[in-house]
């Protein structure tokens, strides 16, 4: 559903909530033997947010499995079929038309939906029931603000045509087959004045200053952006998170340990909302 990059809150929640004509509005808390997860789903993104009303008030979430995680980038869930017993009647076999919006993005926390890959599915549409939550890392601004794909394109230009670069291919796939995507990451920033020097280009784009600050200081996953739907918010309970995705895994980046959920979704005043969480409408 998800593919990992190398390159790799309670922020402003309150600007990213369209305001509703209702004095209530719905506080979704996902229970975990971790603890529990509170959050808030967005009117800007409305399919959405009925769909998974609807489908956490007809219990179908309950007992389904965080059933792939991946520590420092997110933990998913919500796939009907993993229930330990299921009613073919009650598998979700739809999609819903994506719903991007501009002030949502992958901050840690952020609740998403998970789809098929842009090859079979070019409109990006969503998975009926899966969804992911964001774990996430931070970033720097030199990371968030450098054309990845171009400068490593230029890299490979150097390595092709200069003899001095000869032995950076396999410097970088020494890094990269160690793990160490930090340093990796690091030594492909470093090249950056040498491959805009050589090549006479620039690696540079602009990058929303919002974005910037969160990814800097909270984390995310900022490559997901604009290609995911983002349709909601955890406002309490991130360190469960971090505790989901520490956990051990084995094929498919499955827990090796089964995670379930239970999923209760509530209609909460907006004033009791501001009141616990600070968001404002």
């Amino acid at each position: 559903m998800l593919k990992r990059i190398l390159f790799p809150l309670f922020l402003s929640v309150s600007c990213m909530i369209g305001a509703c004509s209702t004095e209530k509005d719905y506080l979704v808390t996902i229970h975990t033997r971790f603890g529990d997860m509170q959050a808030i789903l967005y009117d800007a993104t409305p399919k959405h947010k009925d769909n998974f009303i609807r489908l956490a008030e007809e219990g179908l979430y309950d007992s389904t499995l965080f059933h792939r995680i991946i520590r420092d980038f997110m933990i998913q869930g919500g796939d009907i079929s993993t229930k330990p017993s299921v009613r073919e009647e009650d598998i979700v076999d739809y999609t819903i038309p994506a719903e991007f919006v501009d002030s949502l993005f992958h901050q840690k926390g952020a609740l998403a939906a998970a789809r098929q890959g842009d090859q079979i599915n070019p409109e990006k549409a969503s998975s009926g029931s899966q969804f992911y939550i964001v774990q996430g890392t931070t970033f720097s601004r030199e990371q968030l603000t450098t054309d990845m794909d171009q400068l490593g394109k230029g890299i490979q230009t150097l390595i092709q045509n200069d003899n001095r670069y000869a032995n950076l291919e396999q410097e970088l796939m020494n890094l990269y087959n160690q793990g160490d995507f930090e340093a990796y990451n690091q030594r492909i920033l470093e090249l950056k004045p040498i491959v805009e020097d050589a090549l006479n280009i620039e690696v540079d784009k602009k990058y929303p200053e919002e974005r910037l600050q969160t990814y800097t200081t909270l984390g995310g996953v900022p490559h997901l952006d604009d290609t995911y739907t983002v349709f909601g918010q955890v406002v309490e309970g991130m360190s469960v998170i971090d505790s989901i995705a520490a956990q051990p895994t084995g094929p498919a980046d499955k827990p090796i340990q089964d995670i379930y959920m239970t999923v209760e979704v509530e209609e909460v005043s907006k004033k009791e909302i501001t009141k616990r969480y600070g968001i404002r409408y």
